[in-house]
């Protein structure tokens, strides 16, 4: 454990500093690292370097300490002045009837430009992916994308419903 230590706690410190940006955070580090090695040593399967081994250990710590300093460092006065810019229930009605209206006005569309439109804004794939996946050019992708958003912006407005949230 002596020579483990000695060969990586640099690493182990700079990389944690790198991370907290404290000197003292990341010396707590050091220690909480090494006693989780100590102690979860038989745990190790090579699968990997022990560097990489300790330096993901490393990451998590120091995420934890991470959310444990936001944690403790709100006090009453900086918490009663962070702005609440959630929705209130009458914008939260109409974002869901919006939804509801968006849903019907795509089953309204062709089934290739609903597919485009799905694998575009749903599952977010690029214009390449989704050429790769519906087995068609690049341009023919944008210009069913193209159509597709007129045809739906048509829908929408048809529907009463205009361009963005309210």
């Amino acid at each position: 454990m002596q020579v483990l230590y000695g060969r990586h706690h640099v690493r182990v410190f700079r990389f944690g500093l790198r991370l907290v940006r404290d000197e003292q955070i990341a010396e707590d580090l050091i220690s909480e690292v090494f006693l989780d090695v100590w102690r979860q040593a038989g745990k190790f399967e090579g699968r990997s370097a022990v560097t990489t081994w300790l330096l993901a250990i490393t990451r998590f710590k120091a995420l934890s300490a991470l959310r444990r300093r936001k944690d403790v460092g709100l006090d009453e006065e900086t918490a009663n002045a962070i702005e609440d810019t959630s929705d209130d229930p009458e914008v939260m009605v109409q974002k869901k009837d919006t939804g509801e209206a968006l849903r019907k006005c795509l089953t309204a569309l062709s089934p290739e430009h609903r597919e485009i439109v799905d694998l575009v804004y749903y599952h977010e794939k690029s214009v390449e992916e989704v050429a790769e996946i519906v087995g068609i050019p690049e341009n023919t992708v944008k210009t069913r994308l193209f159509y597709a958003r007129k045809k739906l912006a048509e829908l929408l407005k048809a529907a009463g419903i205009e361009r963005g949230w309210p």
